[in-house]
């Protein structure tokens, strides 16, 4: 068991010291130097003077170490040589030849010229034979020892698709869990290598499943989102009916930084099979935006919002305040961020957007030049329930933030809201509109001079988030874990879908180009079958959609659309330099008009009066209609209160 230990211990371990190695090729170094004494003891036919061998040996032993730390040859890691290190070994036995020529004839005047040249160059020879010998050993032995052991790691295939300018992955992972077996590809069989790999063929499923089980393949690592896209119906399928894990190779920092090599690869999830690029976005170019300011983020502990305090604390950021009611969660984040961000000036602040003692403290306290507003209640069927909360939140909460913001000078807010706020069906979209109308209302007022301030208001508007707290595919992933049913409210209803980075990105950018007051809107391409949806995540779990796991249909919740949509009837879009992202041309209301309306929304979701909360919202959106609500009676009935009605103003700028 002791031996074992050790030895599997020996494959795991990243490298021996390189003073071990240094040490341990000078005594190889010196062995060449007595090999080549003999050698010339037979050829002479009498041997040297005691003496002057060890003279010769001293200066061997102090014209190996020079010439090993002018090369570099005790740096590299042994068991992973390659000719680039033969090639070093050879500089060095040639420079050690050179010095033991040059030095002989000071400190070996009694040996000839004709020796000593015979000398340098047999000693170079064999200390290059010697040395090269023992790497090679070490390497054999080392893939005879790790081949034994070879069931403590995740044998891997990398897929390279038809980019040859991606086959240099694999000597990242030598030191990893995983053993890279060779390349994957499509197409007929070939003999191919890359490097010390074979590339491995397939065509058809009877191919991928006799290469799988023949080399016990537990993984196939994907280099790029492209190919994820391009295999859906072939490798991603295979892999599917061979429960082969899919896995997705990191960033190329995380490479060459060694991150991966004691923990697991991302595995690709749903969202990478959506058959539609990421947006592209270059962080690099909108950094400058916040580097050096103090940024805060409400929300804070959220999906997104703790995924764009991710994306901040990479952008020099002066200071970072996180801002969250949820304890537990804002907790967890401050834990990441002292771990993964040791250097970064942040602070957690718990606090309800609701309170504006709380909301007015903090803008006092900070100063934030930049605001992210991603506070806000988002479950539809919830808020249809409790309508005044969401408008406490959504609504009085981000007017509370807009005020302070503008009050003590904020650069910009940008606000995150939501496609379901367009021809709202549902109390939390129309609450999102209102939220919308407020920090638009105030931006124009503040724009045209009628109020006092400097801040840009920016809204962005999502649509689904994958990934999210509360969304679809958790709430899949875990009635699959449970053995099913999977439950589908609608089998036509139909979804956008973004991921968690990309709502970020969207975000960043909207921030770097707003000016002020834009709605800014991303092309979300096709919509997604939810039933396709979890079709398709049956059948990633291995599983047989309808015979392993049902889908079973519930019928629609309250409020809920079978489509969302990214603009109202009355909206139009114009371009940005983003081909993806549009801003949105929206009906404008006048700030002074609404303020009557949203102090009585402030009055009346407080005192939790549910029924007038509604109406007043029904009132100020026109456009907010429910389906499938207890609120369709409120519908076309005027509302039991003296409410003024703000005159929309249509807005015919152009941008």
């Amino acid at each position: 068991m002791g031996i074992y230990t050790h030895l599997r211990r020996l494959t795991q371990s990243p490298y021996l010291n390189r003073w071990i190695v240094f040490i341990g090729d000078s005594f190889l170094s010196l062995a060449a130097t007595l090999c080549t004494l003999f050698f010339l003891h037979f050829l002479r036919g009498n041997s040297f003077p005691l003496l002057t061998s060890v003279k010769y040996l001293s200066l061997s032993l102090v014209c190996s170490g020079i010439s090993f730390l002018a090369c570099g040859t005790y740096k590299g890691i042994i068991r992973h040589s390659t000719l680039s290190e033969a090639g070093r070994l050879g500089l060095a036995s040639l420079m050690k030849a050179l010095s033991i020529f040059v030095f002989a004839s000071f400190v070996l005047k009694d040996i000839s010229l004709h020796i000593r040249t015979i000398e340098a160059v047999m000693d170079g020879l064999f200390t290059f034979l010697i040395l090269n010998s023992s790497r090679i050993t070490i390497v054999m032995l080392y893939h005879v020892v790790k081949n034994s052991f070879a069931n403590n790691y995740d044998r891997l295939l990398i897929f390279t698709g038809d980019d040859d300018r991606d086959t240099d992955t694999a000597p990242f992972f030598k030191n990893s869990k995983y053993q890279v077996e060779g390349y994957l590809r499509v197409g007929k069989r070939k003999r191919m290598r890359i490097g010390e790999y074979k590339v491995y063929f397939v065509k058809e499923f009877n191919q991928f499943k006799l290469l799988v089980t023949h080399m016990r393949i537990k993984n196939v690592l994907f280099i790029n989102r492209r190919d994820v896209e391009n295999e859906q119906e072939r490798i991603i399928r295979f892999c599917e009916r061979m429960k082969v894990g899919m896995l997705m190779l990191p960033s190329i920092d995380e490479l060459k930084d060694g991150k991966i090599i004691n923990r697991n690869l991302p595995q690709i999830h749903i969202e990478d099979l959506l058959g539609r690029e990421e947006i592209d976005i270059d962080m690099d170019e909108i950094a400058p935006e916040f580097a050096g300011k103090t940024v805060l983020v409400t929300g804070a502990a959220g999906s997104i919002g703790s995924e764009l305090c991710r994306q901040l604390a990479l952008m020099d950021v002066k200071r970072l305040i996180l801002f969250d009611s949820a304890e537990t969660p804002l907790h967890n984040v401050r834990l990441e961020f002292r771990r993964k961000f040791p250097e970064l000036d942040f602070e957690a602040v718990i606090g309800d957007v609701r309170v504006l003692e709380r909301v007015h403290m903090l803008f006092e306290k900070y100063q934030p030049q930049i605001v992210f507003h991603a506070a806000a209640y988002k479950h539809v069927p919830l808020m249809e329930e409790n309508p005044c909360e969401a408008v406490l939140v959504n609504v009085i909460g981000t007017r509370q933030v807009a005020d302070m913001a503008l009050k003590y000078k904020a650069e910009k807010m940008i606000m995150i809201s939501t496609d379901k706020a367009v021809n709202p069906t549902n109390v939390m979209g129309a609450s999102k509109r209102l939220a919308e109308i407020y920090v638009q209302s105030l931006g124009n007022a503040v724009k045209k001079g009628s109020i006092k301030g400097t801040t840009q208001f920016i809204t962005t508007r999502f649509g689904n988030v994958l990934g999210s707290n509360g969304s679809v595919i958790p709430h899949f992933r875990e009635q699959i874990a449970n053995g099913g049913p999977v439950t589908v409210t609608h089998p036509d209803i139909i979804r956008f879908f973004m991921t968690i980075p990309e709502a970020c990105r969207l975000v960043m950018i909207a921030a770097s180009m707003g000016e002020s007051n834009e709605i800014f809107v991303f092309k979300m391409g096709k919509p997604v079958k939810i039933v396709d949806l979890a079709t398709r995540m049956i059948e990633l779990g291995g599983l047989v959609p309808g015979k392993d796991i049902k889908i079973t249909f519930t019928g629609l919740r309250p409020g809920e659309k079978l489509y969302e949509e990214m603009l109202s009837n009355k909206e139009n879009t114009v371009p940005t330099r983003n081909e993806k992202i549009l801003i949105a041309k929206v009906r404008e209301y006048n700030y002074f008009d609404i303020q009557n309306s949203f102090k009585q929304f402030e009055q009346l979701s407080r005192n939790v009066e549910i029924l007038p909360t509604v109406q007043l919202m029904k009132r100020i959106v026109p456009e907010f209609i429910s389906q499938n609500s207890k609120f369709e009676t409120l519908d076309n009935i005027p509302a039991p209160i003296p409410i003024p009605v703000p005159v929309p103003v249509e807005n015919n700028n152009t941008h």
